[in-house]
């Protein structure tokens, strides 16, 4: 009960605040208060379950910041994530596809609540390509890291970890599979569906160039001052690199959750409160020292992200419904979890 205080209370503060909304959104839109609570509800557990790897990554990052940005991360990123891609960014999508103001694609997502749906779910070639691309990178950075020592699926990451000795390998496998992607589509969606691939490698190139040159400039002035430890991440690069990751995994399913409403307002809660507990599972993680304690459940969270990626992808030719999304990462998520706790077990008896 202490953990749930100590880490939940603020979300689960949220979820109440969030369900008085959507009932409030519900009666306002004559949508009816109960569905409109049923639905924000469905969608916090998608967001949660859609997720779960998201957080475990952000922990992998927040473990080396500072209380200070953690609490940034948890504010700013909070109003980040829920204002900026569950509504603005989604408005800002129409009004470039629709030709139209910021302003008129809002009232567009109010009085015509099925053409804004219609104009958001058309550009999901664009947005696939973007946010498939940049998790692509983050998975194939992490298993072709020529210092990776821990293995879990051996026979695959060994290998991988030998050919991350190759620099820059990351970016060929990244753009031999845009274009192999590219050629099973329609050709009138390859030029969009490249040039957004395009832009989500330089994105995540530029993100974590910015990282690499900040923690340079720390090492150096942590030489100059005598100290021996270098530092991992600066907490702005960090910052930076942890909502371009939230985006990426929110994109799909911003979209996807117009199948249950066309309300913004209730998707936002929904996916808002989904936000909220994402990121109280992340505090716990870091400050729990979860990673440490289950040596394989990174690798877990890597595999699902390469996963939704390739979904992302696939996505563009096949409809794939989010639920075999959510199963296929909690799926990675279980199983590297259950090899952690058998590693545990034998480095006890041993």
């Amino acid at each position: 009960m202490g953990t749930i205080n100590r880490f939940f209370k603020g979300s689960i503060l949220t979820l109440i605040a969030g369900l008085v909304l959507a009932y409030i959104a519900g009666e306002s839109f004559h949508l009816g208060g109960p569905k409109a609570v049923f639905i924000a509800l469905i969608l916090s557990v998608l967001e949660v379950s859609l997720s779960f790897d998201n957080a475990v990554v952000n922990a992998t990052v927040l473990k080396d910041m500072d209380k200070v940005w953690r609490h940034r991360f948890m504010t700013w990123g909070m109003l980040i994530a829920v204002f900026g891609m569950r509504i603005v960014f989604p408005i800002l999508i129409v009004a470039i596809i629709a030709g139209q103001t910021p302003w008129d694609a809002f009232f567009m997502a109010i009085n015509q609540p099925a053409q804004y749906a219609a104009t958001l779910t058309s550009a999901h070639v664009v947005v696939a390509g973007f946010g498939g691309t940049f998790l692509l990178m983050v998975f194939l950075k992490f298993f072709l890291d020529k210092e990776k020592d821990v293995h879990w699926i051996s026979m695959i990451e060994a290998p991988l970890s030998k050919v991350g000795r190759m620099h820059s390998f990351e970016i060929v496998l990244c753009i031999t599979a845009v274009y192999m992607m590219s050629r099973a589509m329609p050709h009138h969606e390859q030029l969009p569906f490249v040039l957004a691939c395009l832009a989500g490698l330089a994105c995540y190139l530029i993100v974590d160039g910015f990282s690499a040159l900040l923690e340079n400039e720390e090492e150096e002035k942590s030489h100059a001052n005598g100290a021996t430890v270098a530092v991992a991440r600066t907490g702005l690069s960090a910052f930076l690199y942890l909502e371009v990751l939230d985006a990426s995994f929110s994109f799909d399913g911003v979209i996807g959750a117009f199948a249950l409403s066309n309300n913004i307002f209730i998707i936002a809660i929904g996916l808002g409160v989904g936000a909220m507990f994402v990121r109280s599972l992340t505090i716990m993680f870091v400050e729990k020292e979860t990673l440490d304690a289950f040596r394989y459940l990174e690798h877990g969270a890597f595999y699902a992200i390469g996963a939704l990626a390739a979904i992302m992808y696939l996505g563009t030719v096949h409809e794939i419904s989010e639920v075999v999304t959510g199963l296929i990462g909690a799926g990675f998520i279980a199983v590297s979890l259950i090899s952690s706790i058998r590693h545990n077990k034998k480095a006890i008896q041993s």
